[in-house]
């Protein structure tokens, strides 16, 4: 296996230095609290970008807070991506992602739209996922007044954010959804049994734990038989096949490498085109974190390259 990258490791330390209690330890208050500071002390300067505006999507259950990202002053229209944020269904705003959104906006020269969908635990599974259903639905209805071609639309997210621009993709292609060109995963959950070989190798010690996995699961779902669900955990879906050309991008010291991994498998057995790429010496959350780990661009890299690569 590869060697923790001395980036990553520097990032490692100074959150054993900082002293600060893990996750599980917190309320969800106080985690979206650390978890804001956290972002902003590892996120690298933010891009001005031509426009940045909050708006709001009209879903099922009330608005939708989003905000988008424009870089440049073309008015033609262009490829639009739906950017939803991780923190484990529990932490994680508009905030904490505004300078990854940025940098996609400004690499990609897409509209980027980042949804701010309700979260638990005031929020239980499936609210999340009926907001990015809900928003991206929004999103494609509206493309014209947005400034995105409508035959144009990505969707992606990082760690829950995934999950949901995940199953997005398969609600989409269930009930003949928007048609999405792409899904960008980024170190994806997609298995919320957690049974995976790096869900033991990396429990403790790299970021993200198993116990926070297991206090971000409870605090998001409604009961265990939830994470049965293929809304929670995409790999159980019925089939996976006609899904859009997938990107997913895996961390090598990350609890959730393994089951992203898998999930592609069970991709291109289900005749899917995929990319994968594998950071073997990150950990999870780095394209977060550009401040100290110069390979946080690299990913962002490689969601513009397979964006292009796909006409968006």
């Amino acid at each position: 296996m590869a060697d923790l990258d001395r980036s990553a490791a520097m990032v490692l330390d100074l959150i054993r230095l900082s002293g600060a209690p893990t996750t599980d330890a917190l309320s969800p208050a106080d985690a979206r609290l650390a978890y804001r500071n956290a972002r902003f002390a590892l996120s690298p300067e933010a891009p001005a970008l031509a426009e940045v505006r909050d708006l709001s999507a009209q879903g099922r259950t009330g608005p939708i807070p989003m905000r988008l990202y424009r870089d440049g002053t073309n008015p033609a229209p262009r490829a639009g991506l739906v950017y939803f944020h991780g923190g484990g269904w529990v932490i994680g705003d508009l905030d904490t992602h505004d300078v990854v959104c940025r940098q996609l906006a400004q690499r990609t020269g897409a509209v980027v739209i980042s949804v701010d969908y309700r979260m638990g635990p005031e929020h239980k599974f499936p609210a999340a996922v009926e907001d990015a259903i809900d928003a991206t639905s929004w999103i494609a209805g509206n493309a014209p007044d947005l400034g995105i071609d409508p035959h144009r639309l990505a969707v992606g997210g990082d760690s829950a954010g995934g999950n949901l621009a995940a199953v997005v993709a398969i609600d989409a292609r269930n009930n003949h959804g928007p048609a999405i060109g792409l899904q960008a995963l980024i170190y994806p959950s997609v298995a919320l049994a957690m049974t995976t070989q790096s869900h033991e190798d990396f429990a403790e010690g790299y970021g993200l734990t198993r116990a926070s996995m297991l206090y971000f699961r409870g605090h998001y779902l409604r009961s265990e038989a939830d994470k049965q669900d293929w809304r929670a955990s995409p790999t159980r879906a019925a089939h996976h096949e006609n899904l859009p050309p997938t990107l997913i991008i895996t961390a090598g010291f990350d609890p959730l490498r393994d089951e992203a991994e898998d999930y592609a498998r069970m991709l291109v057995a289900s005749g899917v085109p995929v990319t994968v790429k594998r950071f073997p010496g990150q950990i999870h959350g780095f394209i977060t974190m550009g401040r100290i780990i110069p390979e946080a661009t690299d990913a962002i890299n490689e969601i513009a390259d397979a964006m292009a690569a796909r006409g968006l």
